[in-house]
């Protein structure tokens, strides 16, 4: 329960630019007053800096694998208040039914969640979803204030082809006074023009500068993301000083691993430690993207709810406490909010496959020349590789030797769908498999490894969870993170499941041998069509280029 109380603080006034001792007055959840201490020179060292909390500009709650309340439980202690929520995940497992889901979960938490409505249900026709969401349930969703904006427009090709369908759902958007988010890898000049025109405002899939210069140039705002898989932080952040008003910081996916351990005040602190301008920093932070999404989150302005954070000192952004609604939710890196009955919902009907399903029939020669998928740490586009693969009985076989290992996508939603089998570099598993029914974006079973067996252990492993993740090593070892609610989130407390993610990543790393920082949240991603090059869905390897398949 909120309580009035008085705060003598450092105020981080970031639009004034500046820093003064002042009294904070909280009276019925709301910043009654803030009091300048007269005669100061400057901010009393002894004193705890406030400032507006942060905002993730764009994110997949589900990817984080914790339902909305126990995301909240995860960062708040980091000083996030508040999330622009992308539910496009859940929304391809279950549609409208989804999306509610995760409103209602949501609603018991004093977290500022943003959710918006689903552009793009299924991604693409190229793979099978659960659900689709039309033009018709996403007006049923702006009806509710609680949907704040259309969600990622990833049918670029679409947009840039007015495809009558797409331009539609944009029109809604507009119609409901509701901003549209862009998705657009890679484009430039006057493909990104033409995709701002029809009304999207924002991008988090720029990998270079130049890229997001020319979306800047088109008067789109933005996103500098740092996931867990996509980092482009490093790439983008040169951006700041000139663009600073047109920026935003986003996660768009996030473990519980690294949640635990920070979130966008880590941003904070590396952008500041690199000499960026402390002003310009947290404006991109805390002040961007509610003035963009129109968000009901405090600004430390007389009268607004009384959502702020107090930090140690304006270097590593140390968060000693968090405030929303004038209560204290969170205290030297501590949820204080308890955790919420979570319900379970699902849609998953795939069954278990033999290693012989996944078996690649090939013609009588000693090798064959295959298309791979080649895969990039810290990225979420491939390469494609045609490259020379030993044939074996005749069937293509993985070569270990040059780091290739046999990727399958299985259908969840039909229970007798044949699995479809390629090849993928860049892994680096020395035995064993991975598999995760976290597949965007239509979420069907994928799954990377060493041999056959091996892969069939570690995808039956999934079936029988009815959803999770799994590895599974020699002799028999194995580790499961079972993810009842739609196959994408637990149902248990939010470090349970960091603790349980973690020995899963440590066991693909230190006993199977991946070098990738996060080899699920990656493979997670190698079922994205349309996210370039080439990528594999439950129906057949696709060119993300070209949009059509490969084979």
């Amino acid at each position: 329960m909120a309580t009035d109380f008085v705060l003598s603080v450092n105020l981080v006034d970031i639009p004034a630019r500046t820093v003064y001792p002042a009294t904070l007055r909280v009276a019925a959840g709301q910043l009654a007053a803030v009091e300048p201490v007269a005669g100061a020179s400057g901010p009393d060292p002894a004193l705890p800096y406030a400032l507006p909390g942060f905002v993730d500009a764009h994110v997949h709650v589900e990817s984080s694998l914790l339902v909305p309340s126990e995301f909240a439980r995860l960062a708040l202690p980091h000083g996030t208040v508040a999330t622009v929520s992308d539910p496009h995940e859940i929304g391809n497992v279950l549609g409208v039914a989804g999306v509610q889901y995760m409103l209602d979960n949501a609603a018991p938490s004093p977290f500022k969640f943003c959710f918006g409505a689903p552009s793009c249900v299924p991604a693409t026709p190229f793979e099978t979803a659960g659900a689709e969401i039309t033009a018709a349930d996403i007006e049923q969703l702006f009806q509710n204030p609680q949907i704040g904006y259309l969600a990622e427009m990833m049918n670029w090709p679409g947009v840039l082809h007015r495809d009558p369908g797409v331009l539609e759902k944009i029109a809604l958007a507009h119609r409901y006074g509701r901003p549209v988010d862009g998705h657009a890898p890679g484009l430039h000049g006057a493909d990104a023009e033409r995709y701002a025109s029809a009304g999207i405002s924002t991008d988090h899939e720029c990998f270079t500068a130049a890229e997001a210069r020319d979306k800047l140039a088109a008067g789109m705002k933005i996103l500098i993301r740092e996931g867990s898989a996509a980092r482009n932080f490093d790439a983008l952040i040169e951006l700041l000083p000139q663009h600073y008003e047109q920026l935003m910081f986003c996660s768009d996916d996030k473990h519980p691993d690294t949640l635990l351990l920070g979130h966008i005040n880590q941003l904070v602190q590396r952008a500041v430690a690199l000499g960026y301008n402390v002003f310009d920093v947290l404006q991109v932070a805390c002040l961007n993207p509610v003035a963009h999404y129109r968000l009901p989150v405090g600004q430390l302005r007389v009268s607004d709810p009384a959502d702020f954070i107090l930090v140690e000192n304006l270097t590593d952004f140390h968060v000693l406490k968090t405030y929303l609604n004038g209560e204290l939710v969170a205290e030297n890196g501590q949820c204080l909010l308890p955790a919420s009955p979570v319900a379970v919902l699902n849609n998953f009907h795939a069954r278990p496959v033999a290693a012989a399903a996944l078996a690649l029939p090939a013609p009588a020669a000693p090798t064959i020349s295959f298309p791979v998928i080649e895969c990039f740490d810290g990225q979420l586009i491939t390469a494609r590789r045609d490259l020379t693969l030993p044939v074996v009985g005749s069937q293509v076989q993985p070569d270990p030797a040059q780091d290739i290992l046999k990727l399958v996508v299985l259908n969840r939603y039909a229970p007798d769908a044949a699995p479809a089998v390629a090849f993928i570099k860049g892994f680096g598993l020395k035995r064993g498999a991975l598999a995760s029914s976290v597949g965007h974006d239509s979420h069907n079973i994928t799954a990377v490894g060493y041999d056959d067996e091996s892969l069939a252990r570690a995808i039956n492993l999934v079936v029988a969870a009815q959803g999770g993740l799994a590895a599974v090593g020699a002799a028999g070892a194995e580790h499961v993170l079972p993810l009842p609610v739609a196959g994408l989130m637990s149902n248990q407390p939010g470090p349970a499941v960091a603790a349980a993610y973690s020995t899963l990543d440590h066991f693909s790393k230190a006993e199977l041998g991946s070098g990738l920082q996060a080899p699920f949240m990656t493979l997670s991603f190698m079922a994205l069509l349309v996210i370039p090059s080439l990528k594999l869905s439950d129906k057949g390897l696709f060119d993300g280029e070209q949009f059509s398949f490969v084979r």
